[in-house]
């Protein structure tokens, strides 16, 4: 349990935040798929980690372990567990479907195999994978046998997790004739797709995104023969947590290395927190540095209401900076965040609670009912979720607090309870 006693923050702090998690994963299976990119400040997060892993290694040791539960023990199968690594076990998928002649099964923890697949699944399953479920219908673990994918269309819902759209956006340009993908109904989270399509273009593959059609040329070698060097932008979930510290202590923080022009859809924090909170984001091009800089004399809103599906990550973040200000709080677009690492929509009503908070929760939004006071030794579980660990830290200004199983943050921000120390002064 980390316990952070009531705080005060320092002015003009630096913190140098690793490499975005989203990017570094989007750029690791376009390294192992064409071999012709070289990464810098590639993420130091364990989901990053874990998924480098598989990409390198092979996986003796998670077969040994396996067959020792007679388990999945098959000859010429490769068994990779990416243990919580969401992101990995959505992007391996599709990666492994498209190795031609390879079989794979594809674990992961307890909580991952309640993590809803199908869709992505089924989209593979319509471009000639076989791919078959080994416990639960719709959930990992997956075996996947690889082919040669000649199919060139395919229909996703468009409002389910990008991840999954970006999945396939990944291995389309080793595709002989490219895809087509069909996004069916309202798109959620479109930032992060067009995130990955900017990437793509980047690396030298053609695409479009017109309405809700995505088309994904064939990547063509000899129109991009040399190393393209990628230096990967600083995680802007990760920056989050400091704009928190920064609204409710009310003193400067800088941040490095991000770019004003950013593809990250989190990047919106920006706004969010200068229209709210009144944190004012000055960019210094040079250093890609930020100042996150509180406004004198700020006239807090009467009341927060905002859309973030095209920023659900950063949600906790606001509903727990709002919380402790005591802004009366309306966000939509967070239908994704039932399936994350935990229902972070139902954490967040339970947890919540204990700053003082009542809510309402639907399929995907939440409500602010009414402020309370506080809980005596707050303890916040974190429901093996890093972004409750961290949204909630914040809340170290206004009164102590406990961060029940605090290694969780190792998931996207392992110097995370490191570079507190670097803003905070405790009492």
């Amino acid at each position: 349990m980390k316990k952070l006693e009531k705080s005060k923050l320092k002015g003009n702090q630096t913190i140098q935040i690793s490499g975005s998690k989203s990017i570094s994963n989007r750029l690791l299976i376009l390294e192992s798929l064409f071999q012709n990119i070289k990464i810098g400040n590639l993420s130091n997060s364990q989901d990053t980690q874990l998924l480098k892993k598989a990409l390198s290694e092979t996986s003796a040791e998670v077969r040994e372990d396996l067959e020792k539960k007679q388990k999945y023990s098959e000859q010429n199968t490769e068994i990779v567990d990416i243990h919580h690594a969401g992101t990995a076990m959505r992007f391996l998928t599709s990666y492994y479907s498209i190795q031609d002649g390879k079989t794979t099964i594809l674990t992961g923890s307890g909580r991952m195999k309640e993590r809803p697949i199908k869709n992505l699944v089924t989209a593979l399953q319509n471009l000639g994978v076989e791919i078959d479920y080994l416990e639960n219908e719709g959930f990992p673990p997956l075996k996947i046998t690889g082919r040669k994918i000649t199919q060139t269309k395919v229909d996703v819902p468009a409002n389910i997790s990008s991840q999954f759209i970006t999945s396939l956006l990944l291995i389309a340009g080793k595709l002989e004739n490219g895809l087509e993908i069909n996004l069916v109904g309202e798109v959620t989270s479109r930032s992060y797709i067009e995130m990955t399509l900017d990437i793509l273009t980047k690396f030298g593959i053609k695409n479009n995104f017109v309405g809700n059609t995505i088309k994904v040329f064939n990547f063509d070698r000899n129109s991009q023969s040399s190393i393209v060097n990628y230096e990967v932008e600083s995680d802007w979930s990760s920056a989050s947590y400091f704009y928190s510290f920064a609204a409710l202590g009310r003193e400067t923080i800088l941040l490095k290395s991000f770019y004003k022009e950013s593809t990250q859809g989190d990047s919106a924090i920006t706004k969010i927190y200068e229209d709210f909170f009144g944190i004012k984001t000055i960019f210094t091009e040079e250093e890609h540095q930020l100042t996150l800089q509180p406004i004198e004399s700020f006239q807090f809103p009467e009341k927060i209401v905002l859309d973030m599906n095209n920023c659900p990550d950063i949600a906790q973040t606001l509903c727990v900076t709002a919380s402790a200000l005591k802004i009366p709080f309306e966000i939509s677009g967070l239908g994704t965040l039932r399936v994350k690492e935990t229902d972070r929509l139902l954490a967040l009503y339970n947890e919540l609670q204990k700053l003082g908070t009542e809510t309402e929760i639907t399929n995907s939004t939440i409500k602010s009912v009414s402020f309370n006071e506080t809980q005596e030794n707050i303890s916040i579980k974190t429901y093996q979720d890093h972004r409750m660990a961290m949204s909630f830290a914040p809340f170290s200004l206004i009164k102590d607090i406990n961060i029940e199983d605090e290694n969780v943050v190792e998931k996207s921000y392992p110097m995370f309870w490191e570079d507190l120390k670097i803003i905070l002064n405790q009492n």
